[in-house]
């Protein structure tokens, strides 16, 4: 049985996990993230590679990273959580650790792990899309990660969907994410709320009456207690993010669309409406197969089971 440990870097948290060929955990561990101090996050993660690694016979490391990860899958090119300019984290953890390192953007490998072991297992054509603070991708097509030219692919939350739209922290305009994800669920619930208080009661009530003060859980909780403006807000989610996978099955034609990320735990709240305005807004509607969408499978530890997986196939 082969070995290979995953490490799931993010501006909190450092995730590790040893990983055998059928992509289960079989050693774990967890460590904050010095998120601001490039050269001691790759002392973290040299260390708790070191810990997992001992008694095993570990094969490679895999890291996966929020951010623009180089094509040979070396260089993390910019993170926008951590310090990471060009950093050469693969070598630094290579030389830390002595066994052989790849880096890879951390929704790709959840998507890897999705289509391999979890919602998309069996399928060759997958796309996965993670809906937490922004909207995050990884692609497998006919069997094959999909990375781009430069590695630097699958960055969906960033398709224009709407010109001279919301501002987006990519510096455009009208991005996807800016419409389809978590922070656009919250800012389209104090909207509503804000410009009718009588439907947004109970989130209010929940936020102390400050429109600026509803946060992401009160959204959830209102809506689960009939909240019409929360309840609405979810309904603009799901609609965006319907139209959003149109457009990708358009042109990618995949078999199935996997919703991953910390927003699809309320995923009853809004993937019935995603599925509805996919269907119509489907490019050939009524003559083609409607791909699937489902709700990933294997939560938080998908980032590392993919990237230990990826490492093994480098």
């Amino acid at each position: 049985m082969a070995l290979t440990i995953g490490v799931d870097i993010g501006g909190t948290k450092v995730a590790a996990g040893v990983v055998d060929d059928d992509g289960t955990i079989v050693g774990h561990t967890l460590r904050s993230t010095p998120a601001q101090h490039p050269d001691q996050v790759a002392a973290t993660i040299g260390d708790v590679v070191k810990e997992l690694a001992q008694g095993r016979d570990i094969e490679a490391v895999g890291l996966g990273a929020a951010g623009f990860i180089d094509e040979t899958r070396s260089l993390v090119r910019f993170a926008p959580n951590l310090a990471w300019r060009e950093e050469p984290l693969r070598k630094k953890v290579a030389d830390l650790v002595g066994l052989p390192v790849v880096v890879e953007n951390d929704a790709n490998a959840m998507a890897w792990a999705e289509a391999k072991f979890g919602a998309g297992r069996g399928g060759s054509h997958v796309v996965c899309v993670t809906v937490g603070t922004g909207i995050g991708g990884g692609i497998v097509l006919d069997g094959r990660l999909y990375r781009g030219r430069w590695g630097m692919g699958a960055e969906l939350g960033h398709m224009q969907v709407v010109r001279d739209g919301r501002p987006c922290g990519c510096a455009r305009l009208g991005c996807w994410e800016r419409y389809a994800s978590g922070s656009a669920l919250v800012q389209d619930t104090r909207e509503l709320a804000a410009a009718d208080p009588a439907r947004g009661r109970i989130v209010l009530e929940l936020a102390g009456g400050d429109p600026a003060g509803i946060g992401g859980e009160a959204v959830t909780e209102a809506a689960r207690r009939g909240d019409e403006a929360a309840l609405g807000a979810f309904d603009l989610l799901g609609e965006w993010l319907g139209r959003g996978l149109a457009d990708l099955a358009a042109l990618l034609d995949p078999g199935c669309f996997i919703i991953g990320g910390g927003v699809s735990r309320a995923a009853d709240l809004f993937l019935d409406r995603a599925r509805e305005t996919f269907a119509a807004e489907l490019t050939g509607h009524g003559h083609r197969p409607v791909a699937d969408i489902r709700l990933a499978e294997l939560g938080a530890s998908a980032g590392l089971v993919g990237a230990a997986d990826l490492a093994r196939l480098r």
